[in-house]
């Protein structure tokens, strides 16, 4: 049963029952309206009769429930799969993906404030009943319809898994973060000075350009400096500094490095992000054009490594941290139905591609795939492509067919329908990486580019499909054997490939064996039973650094 939830001008809750009629079409029946004040009751009375809650933005609804003790086990949100349906080459002759756009075609709003209970702090998109029927008429009419279906089902859990992380939080120190700053930048200073230690990596700088008076934060100054030293420089980034041999250079690297862990995960950030003991990032689902996430804040998607011992598991209980062996090769083996790469995928995937013979190296194995699925044309991954398509000529062909309908102005799609954006209608998509340059005597070039987008498309947006079925087997199974209290075993970090469940030391075993299960379940939803393995690397640690 879909029940939708519609907020009001007048801070009421319109409720409505949609079901099929005698012809099996579905159609909206009996029209409530409530007070926000009731909505809990409303909730409680839905859940227990396996309702699916149909609503315009998880991020407007669910933390409110959440911060009242409530669950919501499935949701239909009509904006992320108003995105999906709208662009999909699995919808084309549909009402939905003929028209203009649209209110629904906004991105995702800031969480509604929990602190209040159901205050009503915005109105619903317009007519979510009929966006709702007209969003469902485009997946039943469709000829794949099964393959919209999961992906909608698996896009709106993964909204109510992201509002889930968000209210439990990532269990953090704040007091072992500011010792790892301390190690890693000397004691906390005063507002806006230096560490210590930069100011000594930035002092050995400054003695040896001959610039006692040097910013290194100014891109600008710091070149005028490098070049009157001698060196012919055209940016400050890593890469290139690192090619430069001076004295000066190793104490800028040390430099630039405390630099960025100062202004990215510094004291300013902890006092910012984490209170209570916890970390509570923005998570944003579909955030990238092939489904992957983002964040809005807080950059959980980029914990680096100085840090990630300040995520510690709370007394008693344990972190359950794994993540996805070599998914994307994993995914295009199934994609493409390569025999040859789904034996090679038995055990360890780039020991197999050596034993296949078209490598020497495990570490040849990885430039090759990567290149193959990033489109490497010199280097390493260019040199060893010839080998890796005569070892495996079905997968390769996948990857070389995505890029030749990028070049060709064309759009590819992922196993379930999330289709690539138009090259020639993706500017300004802030989603969607820019279109290609293409200027006068450089149209190859652009065209080139593009393809190595469609190219990896296809892999990266079926492996965040992959990611999000794991996920939502995973919560599924949490919920049935432990429930969902305070005390239950959670998903509290997701990282396109990874996760990490925040559990009593006492049961981790078992959500061990859960998170392993869910991986295997992914697979069979995506690929039946297509012989291809998704094993997980899973370790149960108190500190999320030595998971790695």
């Amino acid at each position: 049963m879909f029940t939708c939830l519609v907020r009001l001008p007048d801070e009421s809750i319109e409720v409505t029952v949609i079901g099929r009629d005698e012809a099996g079409a579905l159609r909206s029946g009996s029209v409530r309206r409530i007070l926000g004040s009731d909505l809990a009751g409303e909730i409680e009375r839905g859940e227990a009769v396996a309702t699916r809650w149909v609503w315009d933005d998880t991020a407007r609804w669910y933390p409110q429930l959440l911060a009242n003790g409530l669950h919501v086990d499935r949701c239909v949100d009509l904006r992320l799969a108003h995105a999906i349906l709208r662009a999909s080459e699995f919808t084309i002759g549909s009402d939905i993906h003929r028209g203009g756009a649209g209110p629904w075609d906004a991105g995702q709003a800031p969480p509604v404030s929990a602190d209040a209970l159901f205050v009503v702090e915005r109105e619903s998109l317009p007519d979510p009943v009929g966006e709702f029927l007209l969003q469902r008429a485009a997946i039943e009419a469709s000829s794949q319809r099964g393959q919209l279906e999961l992906l909608v089902a698996a896009e709106s859990t993964g909204a109510l898994i992201a509002a889930e992380m968000r209210a439990r939080g990532i269990p953090w120190s704040a007091s072992t973060h500011d010792a790892l700053l301390t190690v890693a930048l000397g004691p906390k200073p005063h507002p806006g000075q230096r560490p210590a230690l930069m100011l000594t990596d930035l002092a050995a700088v400054r003695r040896e350009l001959g610039t006692p008076d040097l910013n290194p934060d100014s891109p600008a100054e710091l070149i005028k400096a490098l070049r009157g030293a001698g060196l012919a420089v055209r940016t400050t980034r890593q890469w290139e500094l690192q090619q430069l041999d001076h004295p000066a250079i190793p104490p800028l690297l040390a430099y630039k490095k405390k630099q960025r862990l100062l202004v990215a995960n510094g004291w300013a950030w902890l006092d910012a992000w984490v209170a209570g003991g916890r970390f509570r990032p923005d998570y944003v689902p579909a955030a990238a054009a092939t489904g992957r996430w983002g964040t809005s804040g807080g950059g959980a998607l980029q914990l680096p490594k100085a840090v990630r011992g300040a995520v510690v598991a709370d007394p008693g209980w344990a972190l359950v941290v794994a993540d996805a062996s070599q998914l994307e090769p994993r995914i295009l083996t199934a994609l493409s139905h390569d025999d040859a790469m789904a034996r090679a995928g038995a055990g360890d995937l780039y020991e197999g591609i050596v034993a296949s013979g078209a490598v020497a190296t495990r570490a040849e194995a990885k430039v090759a795939m990567l290149g193959a699925m990033y489109g490497a044309t010199s280097g390493d991954g260019g040199r060893l492509m010839p080998r890796l398509t005569r070892a495996f000529p079905k997968a390769i062909k996948l990857v070389e067919d995505a890029a030749r309908v990028g070049e060709g102005g064309g759009v590819v799609h992922t196993l379930l329908g999330r289709t690539s954006p138009d090259p020639s209608s993706a500017a300004g998509d802030d989603l969607a990486p820019p279109p290609p340059e293409v200027g006068v005597g450089d149209v190859g070039a652009g065209r080139r580019a593009w393809g190595r987008f469609t190219r990896n498309f296809v892999v990266q947006g079926t492996a965040a499909e992959w990611a999000l079925c794991w996920m939502g087997a995973l919560r599924r199974s949490l919920d049935t054997r432990f429930g969902h209290g305070p005390d239950a075993p959670h998903l509290v970090f997701f990282l396109h490939d990874e996760v990490v469940v925040h559990t009593p030391a006492d049961v981790a075993a078992e959500v061990v064996a859960l998170v392993e299960g869910a991986a295997a379940e992914a697979g069979r939803l995506l690929f039946g039973q297509a012989p291809v393995r998704f094993p997980v690397t899973v370790a149960t640690v108190e500190s999320y650094a030595d998971a790695k």
